[in-house]
């Protein structure tokens, strides 16, 4: 099997590690919680849907609703969902309100737009899976739009937190973790660039190794505090 194929088969692991952080985010929100937790579950399934797209396309071909899926749940939901958990996390819950419903009226807008465009040329994609299919290329703008919605909270979120925690030593595992969610967060959005030009197989590398990178974050958040950490600096990561 040529290294090329063995990528194409990247986002059927993706999704199995998908699926279970978004297992474990769920148990932590059953446990604690919290309206955070339930969206980075929301966000890690979207993730594991769009992943499982790819992963269809790669072994039965392309097929039109498995596209039309993959463009909504991966180029419009793929990080959204987490960057909403962020937001809550982060800001006041009624400015948490008012982005969320400013964020899926966007998204509610393109996903119509995935729905209703037609088609242009999609026999020579037989294995891939890319936006240039879409007969209206107004709809691929939505997505930069999205992506920047995404990487200013996912990412400016898991930041804020690094530099916070950064002061403390004994908080340095929250300091790495943040940097780990921060990075992981990034890399998709480098993929799905690379998407644009046609170039699918750099998304799924991205992907897998930016999901891991978040999940290993996440646990290194969660780790519990040393005796001597700060009480303000528990109590703030415990939400995490």
């Amino acid at each position: 099997m040529s290294p090329g194929a063995v990528i194409g088969y990247l986002p059927l692991g993706t999704t199995i590690v998908a699926l279970g952080f978004a297992g474990a985010l769920g148990r932590r929100y059953r446990e604690r919680g919290g309206t955070h937790l339930l969206w980075w579950a929301i966000g890690a399934l979207s993730y594991a849907a769009g992943t499982a797209t790819e992963s269809l396309t790669t072994l039965f071909g392309w097929q039109e609703p498995v596209f039309r899926a993959w463009y909504i749940s991966g180029a419009l939901l793929g990080g959204a969902p987490l960057a909403q958990g962020t937001v809550y996390l982060l800001c006041a819950r009624r400015t948490a309100n008012r982005l969320g419903a400013a964020a899926g009226a966007v998204i509610a807008g393109a996903a119509a737009g995935v729905l209703l465009s037609p088609l242009k040329d999609p026999a020579a994609y037989s294995f891939r899976l890319t936006g240039q299919v879409l007969g209206w290329e107004w709809v691929r703008w939505f997505s930069p739009f999205i992506n920047l919605y995404a990487v200013t909270f996912l990412v400016g979120g898991a930041v804020v937190s690094a530099l916070r925690y950064r002061r403390f030593p004994e908080s340095r595992h929250r300091y790495l973790g943040n940097i780990l969610i921060a990075t992981g967060a990034i890399l998709p959005g480098i993929g799905g660039a690379f998407t644009r030009f046609g170039h699918t197989e750099v998304l799924y590398v991205t992907e897998l190794a930016g999901l891991l990178l978040i999940y290993l974050g996440y646990r290194f958040n969660i780790a519990p505090p040393p005796a001597a950490e700060p009480a303000g600096l528990a109590a703030v990561a415990e939400s995490s």
